[in-house]
C-alpha cells in the first residue's frame, strides 16, 4: 500500500472521509503533500479521553516538598550523584522550545528574542549558558534535545547554527519537531485550511516525548544510555538545568518525577500547584484552587497550597515507557479556527468555531504516579519571559538577571 492511500485510509478509518471531500480535485503532487501532512499528524486526539475542565474535581490534598533549607543540609551528597549520573550519560536535557515570541512583538521563535540593553541576549543563549555552568562542573557535555515546531523548526536549527550554539558542543544538541494536531469542527469532524491541508497546530507540550521518539533525533536518544530526562521551558531565563543536586535527590528518592517548586508570592498567583489528586501527585491549575484552598493554612499559618511548578521536570525514562502504553487526555479548547467552508471558500470566524486540542506536560506528573517536588529560590531560578513589558515580562526577567549579577 502506498503512502498516499495508507493516509486515505488513516482518515476513513477513524470516521473523517468529509476531510477529502475535494481529493479529486487535486494534483499528484497536492494529493502527496496532503497524504504527508496526514502521516505526521497526531490523529489520536480524535478518539481520546479530553479534559475540558468544570469536570468533577479529584480529591485535592496538600503534598509534602523537599524545602529550601532540608536540601541545602544533603546537598553536596546529592551533588555528587547527580555529577556522577550526567558524567556517565545518564542524564539528558529537553528544551521545549516549539512556542513564537508572538506577546513579545515578534514573529519569530521565542528563543531567539534579544533581551540585551548593553549587549545581545538572546533567550537561547540564557539557556544554554546556564547549561555551560553543568558542563564546567561535569567536565562533559550532556545530550541537549531542543524540541521545535513546524512554524519555527527551520529558523530556530539555523539561528542556533549560525551562533554555534553559543559555545555548546554541536555533536551534542539533537532537534525534533513537535507533532501537530488537527483542529475539528463541534462535531468532532476535522476542519481543512486548503484543499490539500487539514488545520492543524502544536499538539502540547505534553506530546513531547513521542515527538522525541518518532524523530531522526529518536534514533540516537533510543541508543543512549540516558535515565533520566530534564524536560525545560524556552521562556524562564534564570532557571539551573540537569541540576546535579536536584537530580541526585529525585534518584535517592526513587521516584519516577521530580518537579522544580517555588513559594508563591500570592494565594492567586498564576503558576499550577502541586498537591495531591486522589492521593497521587499532580498539578492543579491556580484558576482551579477554590477560595477555601487558596486561603486554606497549615499549623504553621503557612498556606497548604503553596508550591508553584515552573516548568522544569525530572523523568525517569523507564516510566516515560511505560506511561506511552496510556493516552495522556487532550485538553479541548474552543477557538476560533481559519477554515473552508464546504464549498471550498475560505472562512475567518469571528466567534469560536470549533476545537483545538493539546496535550500538556503536568499531566504526566500524575500518570507517573510519584514525584518529588523540589524548592528552589525564586528569585535565583524563576525569570518567566510571557511579556514584553509588566509581569513575567522581558523587563522584569532584565531586572531579576541583573540581581544574579549576569550582565544584559
Amino acid at each position: 500500500m502506498s503512502s498516499t492511500e495508507n493516509a486515505l485510509k488513516r482518515l476513513e478509518d477513524l470516521g473523517q472521509k468529509k476531510a477529502l471531500r475535494f481529493w479529486e480535485e487535486l494534483s499528484e503532487e497536492e494529493k502527496e503533500a496532503f497524504a504527508v501532512q496526514i502521516e505526521k499528524a497526531d490523529l489520536s486526539c480524535l478518539n481520546a479521553r479530553f479534559d475540558e475542565g468544570g469536570q468533577s474535581m479529584p480529591k485535592i490534598a496538600p503534598i509534602d516538598v523537599l524545602k529550601v533549607d532540608e536540601i541545602e543540609e544533603k546537598s553536596e551528597r546529592w551533588k555528587e550523584e547527580g555529577l556522577a549520573a550526567i558524567r556517565e550519560g545518564k542524564a539528558a536535557a529537553v528544551l521545549l522550545a516549539g512556542g513564537m515570541g508572538t506577546r513579545l512583538g515578534t514573529d519569530g521563535p521565542k528563543g531567539v528574542f534579544d533581551i540585551g540593553i548593553t549587549k545581545p541576549v538572546f533567550i537561547f543563549q540564557r539557556l544554554i549558558e546556564n547549561l555551560m555552568d553543568v558542563v564546567k562542573e561535569a567536565g562533559v557535555y550532556p545530550d541537549l534535545y531542543i524540541m521545535t515546531s513546524e512554524k519555527n523548526h527551520r529558523e530556530t536549527v539555523d539561528f542556533l547554527t549560525e551562533h554555534e550554539f553559543f559555545g555548546y558542543e554541536g555533536a551534542h544538541v539533537f532537534f525534533f519537531e513537535q507533532e501537530t494536531a488537527p483542529a475539528t469542527d463541534f462535531e468532532g469532524q476535522i476542519l481543512l485550511e486548503g484543499k490539500n491541508r487539514l488545520a492543524t497546530s502544536p499538539n502540547g507540550n505534553g506530546g513531547w516525548y513521542p515527538s522525541l521518539l518518532k524523530s531522526e533525533a529518536g534514533a540516537h536518544f533510543k541508543a543512549s544510555p540516558v535515565e533520566w530526562l530534564n524536560v525545560f521551558a524556552v521562556d524562564n531565563v534564570l532557571q539551573r538545568i540537569l541540576d546535579p543536586a536536584f537530580i541526585g535527590a529525585v534518584i535517592e528518592g526513587k521516584v519516577n518525577t521530580g518537579a522544580k517548586v517555588i513559594r508563591k508570592n500570592a494565594p492567586d498567583e498564576g503558576v499550577g500547584v502541586l498537591c495531591l489528586m486522589d492521593n497521587k501527585p499532580g498539578v492543579v491549575e491556580y484558576y482551579e484552587l477554590t477560595e477555601e484552598m487558596k486561603s486554606a493554612k497549615d499549623e504553621n499559618g503557612e498556606p497548604l497550597y503553596n508550591y508553584g511548578v515552573i516548568l522544569n521536570y525530572l523523568f525517569r525514562r523507564e516510566a516515560l515507557e511505560g506511561a506511552l502504553e496510556k493516552q495522556l487526555p487532550f485538553h479541548r479548547v474552543k477557538k476560533k479556527v481559519p477554515c473552508l467552508d464546504e464549498a471550498g471558500n475560505p472562512v475567518k470566524p469571528e466567534e469560536p468555531n470549533g476545537y483545538k486540542y493539546e496535550l500538556l506536560v503536568l499531566d504526566l506528573i500524575r500518570e507517573l504516579s510519584t514525584c518529588l517536588g523540589y524548592e528552589v529560590v525564586r528569585e535565583k531560578e524563576f525569570a518567566p519571559i510571557k511579556n514584553r513589558t509588566g509581569k513575567d515580562s522581558v523587563e522584569s526577567a532584565r531586572e531579576l538577571l541583573k540581581k544574579n549579577k549576569i550582565e544584559v
